[in-house]
């Protein structure tokens, strides 16, 4: 029986529900040590490496409702900006273990939390002899939309594990910064309006860096399926997660 076009996209978006439902992704640095992401919740991810582990945005009230108090205490969290689907005081404190957790954010987070290290656009810190880590800039540049993000203010990241490059835009649109970034391994953009990214943009972002593998995330209710279409051909392995 021929399919139709209609059968063969709600196929697609099928298989992708199924793949959205993925809680965790395994990699392998250069090194031969073991990653897992894995996949919490919007802009939210816990990072698995070499007995670490690297908490990403960590909020409770966004929902699902994550109680951080059940979860094992970090060893780095990772803060790119103050609005609170990003920042959480109450989810950092339940995740802090007061002697060894590292905490990095941007200017405006620690004028609010006054503790951890503060990160601005281009500085790099090495972390450990295996872990380091770069701020990058992450803003809006559509004119109606720039108070949400302005330039200069907010970080993404580049968190790179025995050599395992790890992309985390932070909010932001397909800046041109983004040309710059080499050897991006793994990617997360975001994709929602009107905070950061269309479906469009995020595709045009990911080609400018061709990234490995692409994690779209804090998508909300975008229908995020579209990236994977508009990205089809370009050697870039979408993952579609839960990270609404």
């Amino acid at each position: 029986m021929k399919k139709t076009l209609f059968t063969v996209v709600m196929a697609a978006v099928s298989l992708l529900a199924g793949h959205a439902a993925k809680k965790s992704d395994v990699f392998t640095t250069p090194g031969g040590k073991t990653v897992v992401i894995n996949h919490i919740k919007h802009a939210t991810m816990q990072i698995e490496y070499d007995g670490k582990l690297i908490y990403v945005d960590p909020v409770r009230q966004v929902p699902p409702v994550t109680d951080f108090n059940t979860y094992p205490k970090a060893d780095i969290i990772l803060v790119t900006h103050e609005h609170l689907d990003h920042f959480d005081r109450e989810a950092i404190a339940a995740l802090r273990n007061v002697q060894n957790t590292l905490i990095y954010l941007n200017k405006n987070c620690w004028d609010i939390y006054h503790n951890g290290t503060v990160m601005s656009n281009g500085d790099s810190i090495m972390v450990d002899e295996s872990i380091t880590l770069k701020a990058v800039p992450a803003y809006n540049t559509t004119f109606e939309h720039r108070q949400f993000h302005p330039k200069g203010r907010d970080n993404g990241y580049v968190l790179s594990l025995d050599g395992l490059r790890i992309y985390i835009a932070g909010d932001t649109e397909d800046i041109p910064e983004m040309a710059e970034l080499q050897n991006i391994d793994i990617a997360f953009l975001p994709c929602n309006q009107p905070y950061t990214m269309t479906v469009e943009q995020l595709a045009k972002a990911a080609k400018m860096f061709k990234p490995k593998v692409l994690f779209p995330y804090h998508y909300s209710d975008t229908t995020i399926h579209k990236v994977s279409m508009l990205l089809v051909g370009s050697g870039i392995d979408v993952r579609i997660r839960d990270y609404r």
